[in-house]
This record gives C-alpha cells, structure tokens and sequence, in this order.
C-alpha cells in the first residue's frame, strides 16, 4: 500500500525522527567509565517530568506494567489491605496484579466511562479508624475508555481525614501529556512508560516514588528480586544498573527528554488538550458520544467513541488499516466491538489530528455509520481556528 501507515492507537506512539536517530547507533559499554554521564542525568530528569523533587525515579528495563509491580513489590507486605477501583481494561488489570501478588484488596466497581469514586474513596478512607488501609490507588488516565481522574481529589480526601495511606498512581498513558504533580499532590508511586507521552518504543517502565515510599520500602516484607529498590539504588547512585540496561532506549530518552524540555511541560498539556477538543468537537459533529460519561471525565490523551447499535467496532478497525492503512484503537474487555479510540497523544500536531479524523470518517461511512462527509473534520478545524484566534486576541 502506498504511503506509511497513520498510527493512531493511544500507544505505541509515533516516535519522532530525532529520538529514533538517537538509537540508531552501534551497541555501547553500559559498564564504561563514560556511562554516568548520560544515566545520571536521566534520572534526574525523568524525576523533573513526575514533578518530583524530593524523592527519586527508578528507570527498568520493562513495560509500565513492570512499574506497577515494582511500586507494589517494593512498598507494600504481603496481606496488605488496599483500596482500588475498576472501571476500565487497565484499572482492572491493577487490581488483577495487586490480587496475584497476594494483597486484601477491597475493590469499587463503578461504572465504565466514569472514573476514580472520589467520594466513595471518602466514606472508605474516613471509616477505617485503624487505618488497615495501608495503599490507595488511582488509575489516572483510563486508556480503554478515554476518562481521567481527579488524583488532587484523592489525596485531598486522604487528608481531610488524617489517614496515611500511600498514594498509588497509574499514569502510564497520562505522564508527560497531561499535568501531574507528584510532590503537590502528595503522590508516592507514580507509574508510567515509554511508549505514550514519553514517544519511544515500548521498553522502558519508570517509576516515581517519594521519601515517604522510600522509607516504607525499608520495612516492607514483599518478595522482590529483579524490580528491587534496594538492588537499583545501590547502582543507580553511581549512574549503573544492576543488569544489563536497554542502552538503546535509554538515548532514545535523552533525546526525547530534550525535546519535551525544549516545548516545555505546560506548553504540551496546552497542546494535548486543544488537539482532544478537535476531536471531541469531531465526534459532537458526527452524532456520536464519547465513552467519558461526562465532560468532567474526558481525558486529552484518547477518545473512545461509542458505535450505533449494530456496528462492529471490531470490523471498524479492521477496515480502516486494511482499506486506508490507519491504525485506530479497538475497544477492550467490556467494551470490544462497541468503540473505536482514536489516540491523541506524544508528538502529534492539528493536521496530524485531522488525518486521523479523516480515515475514521471514510471507514465509518464505509461501515455503514450515517454520518455526513466531512462533517467531523470541519468541526475539528473550526474548533482549531477558534482556539488559535482567542490565543492570539489574548497575546495582543
């Protein structure tokens, strides 16, 4: 097929052409004097992303999914109670984890397309005199069903009630694209990867944790071998690892790193969100609803876009890779065959955006969705040229 496909899953990510030339070198000593002088840096600029100051990042040779189990493995002890939340494929996957490794998990499933109960979470939190719970977990960013949560919310619960629990974050597909702030909003483990707004390949699992998480480490009795904290400080402080590092992805890193500086964190939040309104305002056009029930849920990383009754989103996707050579995200777990997602996420701009909306309107008219041609991507650039013209009204 002519031309190169249009990656529009919300990760893997497209990888922009300075940080794959950054990995497109010979194989390097990881054991060499020289070494530290990149790793170093690393870690103390993985940490500026997090918004973490005082504690410290961990880099593995993983996906972010390793992350989890490192932050769980690390801090917490066997028969440890701790308070999750379902309400999407990857918050599942959270408690799945957190059940295998043998935690007293006390679940809340709420309903897919909302996110985070921050008021249950309350009620919970309040009521545990003991303080029995000893991790909170928030799923920051729900990538199956495109719905962010409020962590600020979290821990200003934790607060209001003096408990202690640690604060458990997943933001694997919101880190480095949508704000977090790990030191302001008392966050003790936050999780993310390499292949969603850090815009590298798969392979690399970061893990942000604060003194409070450090020193609980000291204590925890979990099992723990490879994703040891103990083990990665130890090398980490003089810039080496305690196994082989992906040497690769790691200047892949640092070239990514430059570019998110160069732009600059709040500059790439902004950015995030004006390109999801173009989407939101492509979907409203259409005729068709998000997944996010409401507006107060709609993440600025991914959409996923409910189908009429009687379309396959399984087909969907497949006719737009096979017909138009672009890759949309499918619908996961309870969701499969029912939304396509388009991802708006890492290095992406307004025509990029408007490429992906353009291939959904070809296939969805081709699946047979009534939709009028061309309708999402006018609404798309009118909602781009709106926002350019007030940006500008304001700088005057």
């Amino acid at each position: 097929m002519a031309g190169y496909n249009h990656l529009f899953i919300p990760g893997p990510t497209n990888v922009p052409e300075q940080v794959r030339q950054a990995m497109n070198l010979p194989m390097e000593d990881m054991r060499s004097p020289h070494y530290p002088e990149l790793t170093l840096a690393l870690f103390a600029d993985v940490k500026k992303v997090f918004k973490n100051q005082n504690g410290r990042v961990f880099i593995y040779p993983s996906s972010g999914t390793g992350a989890w189990e490192a932050a769980m493995t690390n801090v917490l002890s066997p028969g440890d109670k701790v308070l999750m939340s379902r309400f999407g494929h990857f918050s599942h996957l959270w408690v799945d984890m957190a059940e295998r490794l043998g935690f007293g998990v006390d679940c809340l499933d709420v309903e897919w397309g909302t996110g985070v109960p921050v008021e249950l979470y309350a009620k919970r939190l309040a009521a545990d005199k003991a303080h029995k719970i000893k991790a909170v977990f928030v799923t920051h960013n729900e990538t199956a069903t495109g719905v962010t949560s409020d962590v600020a919310a979290v821990r200003a619960a934790l607060d209001a009630c003096g408990h202690p629990a640690l604060l458990f974050v997943d933001g694997v597909s919101s880190i480095g694209s949508i704000d977090l702030r790990q030191d302001e909003w008392g966050v003790d483990c936050a999780v993310s990867g390499s292949q969603k707004g850090f815009m590298l390949p798969a392979g690399l699992g970061f893990l942000s944790v604060s003194q409070k998480a450090l020193e609980a480490a000291q204590t925890a009795r979990h099992m723990r071998c490879y994703f040891s904290f103990e083990d990665m400080i130890k090398t980490n402080d003089t810039g080496y690892f305690p196994y082989t590092p992906p040497t690769q992805l790691l200047r892949g890193l640092r070239a990514a790193l430059d570019l998110i500086f160069e732009e600059g964190l709040e500059n790439i939040f902004a950015r995030h969100h004006h390109l999801a309104n173009g989407v939101r305002a492509a979907v409203s056009a259409w005729g068709l609803k998000l997944c996010a029930a409401e507006p107060k849920w709609h993440s600025d990383t991914v959409s996923a876009i409910r189908l009429p009754e009687g379309i396959d989103g399984v087909k969907v996707i497949k006719h737009a890779y096979c017909a138009y050579n672009t890759s949309l995200g499918s619908g996961l777990s309870k969701a499969a065959g029912k939304v396509f997602r388009i991802g708006h996420l890492g290095s992406l701009n307004e025509v990029m955006v408007l490429g992906a909306l353009g291939a959904a309107e070809l296939t969805l008219l081709d699946c047979g969705v009534r939709i009028e041609a061309g309708s999402g991507v006018a609404a798309a650039i009118n909602q781009f040229r709106s926002a350019a013209a007030i940006a500008a009204a304001k700088a005057a």
